[in-house]
């Protein structure tokens, strides 16, 4: 395979974030790109990888925390669909979704209380127009 280098700018584009994204993963020690003799940031086929991999996670509603996790358990410099399956990865999916579903218990119980006072009110209105 043909070695692939990229700049900010280009990785930005490459992946669907923005410089100033790549620019935070960096700041947290997500992205470690070294710098060419102009100071550029110059992202490798590792890097690229990488950070389209993180990303990806920041899009399922992972957090900084659960990233730099996965990055201490070595999960995130091959595509994720070709890397060796994680048990740090699996555990950090299932506790993501047991917070998920019981934010959407307590939606569903907040919505379902919402409809009621909904109904009550229509009920009220009803009883008023046939009076």
């Amino acid at each position: 395979m043909p070695q692939v280098t990229m700049q900010i700018g280009e990785l930005a584009t490459h992946i669907g974030v923005s410089t100033r994204s790549l620019r935070y993963y960096e700041q947290r020690g997500l992205l470690s790109p070294p710098r060419n003799g102009n100071g550029y940031r110059v992202y490798d086929r590792v890097s690229v990888t990488r950070a389209g991999n993180i990303k990806a996670l920041f899009d399922v509603g992972l957090t900084y925390e659960d990233v730099r996790h996965y990055i201490e358990n070595g999960c995130l410099d091959r595509p994720l669909t070709e890397s060796p399956p994680c048990h740090a990865e699996l555990d950090t999916v299932r506790e993501r979704l047991e917070g998920l579903d019981e934010r959407i218990t307590l939606l569903q119980r907040l919505r379902d209380r919402l409809a009621s006072h909904g109904t009550a009110i229509e009920r009220r209105i009803a009883a008023e127009g046939s009076a």
